[in-house]
């Protein structure tokens, strides 16, 4: 038996924990999170299956991991399961004030009948000259993350509300420590290159809008949901402050208004913040730390900004790869050992 310690319980630990759970069985698995739902980031999340681009990130790479996250999503999308977990089908537009972008983006051959805007829905949106349409997935954070939560103990695993201060505290009590701290990873492990980008959003009742509508640099967004609608948003670099601020919210609301001027109706305004757990380039990679003589196996999957949801199971399904690696390698050494 396998001892895994998953560091985070957010939507990339819990999914990574559970996809490791149906991966390898014979891994003991427990969860360790100073936070769980619904206080992390990505309960703040609109959570739409709309990927971004990485600097550092391979586009083919971010391809993968967007088709098999929304592969998966789909299928739940289309079980039993689908109202427990919060996943559901919402179509919608990415609209242009100005000269529409030169290269068709890298996910429109994932999401469902992705295709240019007509003339005729155009008109919905007089200001803007260019548009395209498709459907895709939304994924409620607020039941998601319940959900995966709730396979991972029926699969045997544990949860525990603890803040990991450094790796080698786990050192001795687990084989394997997979690392989804997310912006911890920043104090955690030193990494410079991990810096918040702060999003505040409104979440609103305004029942009878049904398609999401996405503004050029997607800045504005107008995302329907099961419980609610989400308009945004901000995206600080560098900025820490968790609490609302209501020139933002004025903003916010505004450049919505100006998009659906229905939301002048909308009720039970609620602000969010959270903080996007940014870099260059997501870090999915295995590491063996040393000290002492002692090694400590890890696998990090971090770093995924404010792209998490759109490809949590892809990084997920990897990182469970790196840690057969691991295994494997651990067997082996140990085997030779006794040699």
């Amino acid at each position: 038996m396998t001892r895994v310690a998953v560091i985070g319980a957010g939507v990339i630990g819990l999914s990574t924990a559970v996809c490791l759970s149906e991966s390898i069985p014979q891994c003991s698995i427990d969860v360790i999170s100073d936070k769980f739902t619904p206080n992390t980031t990505s309960d703040v999340a609109a959570g739409m299956l709309i990927p971004h681009a990485y600097p550092d990130t391979p586009i083919h790479l971010l391809k993968q991991w967007f088709q098999e996250t929304f592969d998966k999503l789909f299928a739940i999308a289309n079980s039993s399961e689908a109202t427990d977990a919060g996943i559901h089908l919402v179509s919608g537009w990415h609209i242009y004030r100005s000269d529409p972008p030169q290269e068709r983006p890298f996910w429109a051959d994932t999401v469902l009948g992705f295709r240019k805007m007509t003339e005729s829905e155009l008109k919905k949106f007089p200001q803007h000259v260019f548009g395209q349409a498709f459907t895709t997935m939304k994924c409620e954070g607020l039941s998601y993350l319940p959900w995966l939560e709730k396979r991972l103990r029926g699969s045997g695993g544990q949860v525990y509300t603890r803040k990991v201060e450094d790796l080698w505290e786990l050192y001795g009590s687990y084989d394997v420590v997979i690392n989804c701290s997310g912006l911890g990873s920043r104090e955690l492990l030193g990494d410079l290159q991990l810096f918040p980008v702060r999003g505040q959003v409104l979440r609103v009742q305004a029942p009878w809008l049904k398609h999401f509508i996405i503004d050029g640099d997607r800045q504005t967004y107008i995302y329907p949901g099961a419980f609610n609608v989400t308009l945004g948003g901000t995206r600080q670099k560098d900025d820490w402050n968790l609490s609302p601020d209501p020139q933002n919210s004025r903003d916010i609301l505004a450049k919505c208004r100006a998009l659906e001027p229905s939301l002048q109706g909308a009720w039970d305004i609620k602000e969010k913040v959270g903080l996007r757990p940014s870099r260059p380039g997501v870090r999915l990679q295995k590491e063996i730390l040393v000290q002492d003589g002692h090694r400590l196996p890890v696998v990090h999957n971090y770093g995924h900004g404010s792209g998490g949801i759109s490809v949590h199971w892809g990084t997920a399904l990897q990182a469970v790869q790196l840690v057969k690696e691991l295994i494997t390698t651990s067997k082996i050494s140990t085997s030779k050992a006794k040699l």
